[in-house]
C-alpha cells in the first residue's frame, strides 16, 4: 500500500517516465516479434533457422549433435532464471532495509525527494521477476522440444517424421521467444536503475536501451551474416 501511495502522489515527470520505460519495453519486444516483412528481425530470421534444423534432425543419425545443443540452451535458461533469483533477492532486500537505502541516497547523488526510493527499486526488480518467469518456462519449453525431438522417426519416409519435426520447431521457437523475452528483460532492468537519478535519467536509458534492441534486431553484424547467402 506504501509503494501505490507514493506511485500516486509522484510527479507529472515521473509518471510520464514509468509509463515511457514501459511502452519501449513492450514495443520493442512487438517489433522484434512482428517485424515489417521487407526488413526481418534476428528473432524472426533465426526462427527459420529453428525450422531447418528440425528437419534436418529427421535425417541426422545419430543426434547427439542435436540433443547436446538442446542440453546448451536449457543450460542458458536455468544460469540466466538462477541469475535472475539472485537479483530479485538482492533487489527486496534492499527495498526491505528503508534505512540502508537512505544512507545510499545520501552518498550519491540521487533523486530521492521526489518519489520514493522504494518504489523505484521496486521497477527492476519487476522486471527481473518477468524475466525469471520467462526463463523458467523456457527451460520446461526446451524440455518439452527434446521429447518430441525423440519421438521424431529414423526414417524419413515415415509419414509422421516431418510433422513430427515441424512440431519441435514450433515449441523449439516458441522456447526462444520466451527466452528472448526474458534477456529483454534483463536489459530494461538495467534501464529502470536510472530512475534513482530522476525521470530524465530514466528517459535517456531507456532510449538508449531501446536503441540497442533495435539496432541488435534489425542493424546488428549478426544479422547481416544471418542474411548472408552462401556461395
Amino acid at each position: 500500500m506504501d509503494a501505490v501511495a507514493a506511485l500516486a502522489a509522484a510527479p507529472g515527470a515521473d509518471l510520464a517516465a514509468l509509463a515511457a520505460i514501459l511502452l519501449v519495453w513492450l514495443a520493442t519486444g512487438w517489433i522484434a516479434e512482428h517485424p515489417p516483412a521487407a526488413r526481418p528481425s534476428v528473432t524472426v530470421l533465426m526462427e527459420g533457422y529453428r525450422r531447418e534444423w528440425m528437419r534436418q534432425c529427421v535425417t541426422r543419425s545419430p543426434r547427439l549433435f542435436d540433443v547436446s545443443l538442446i542440453a546448451s540452451l536449457r543450460q542458458g535458461t536455468t544460469f540466466f532464471a538462477s541469475a535472475s533469483m539472485i537479483a530479485i533477492g538482492g533487489g527486496a532486500a534492499l527495498i526491505g532495509n528503508t534505512a540502508a537505502m537512505r544512507e545510499l541516497a545520501a552518498d550519491l547523488p540521487l533523486d530521492a525527494e521526489r518519489i520514493d526510493l522504494a518504489l523505484k527499486g521496486l521497477l527492476p526488480v519487476g522486471f527481473m521477476a518477468n524475466a525469471l518467469l520467462k526463463f523458467i518456462w523456457a527451460h520446461r519449453l526446451f524440455g518439452y522440444c527434446a521429447i518430441l525431438m525423440a519421438a521424431v522417426p529414423n526414417d524419413p519416409a515415415d509419414p509422421l517424421a516431418y510433422p513430427r519435426a515441424e512440431q519441435a520447431a514450433e515449441i523449439n521457437g516458441t522456447a526462444a521467444k520466451s527466452y528472448n523475452r526474458g534477456l529483454r528483460s534483463i536489459y530494461f532492468a538495467l534501464a529502470a536503475l536510472g530512475w534513482l537519478f530522476g525521470p530524465m535519467a530514466l528517459v535517456l536509458t531507456t532510449a538508449a536501451t531501446g536503441a540497442v534492441m533495435l539496432r541488435r534486431e534489425f542493424w546488428s553484424h549478426s544479422r547481416e551474416v544471418i542474411l548472408r547467402h552462401p556461395g
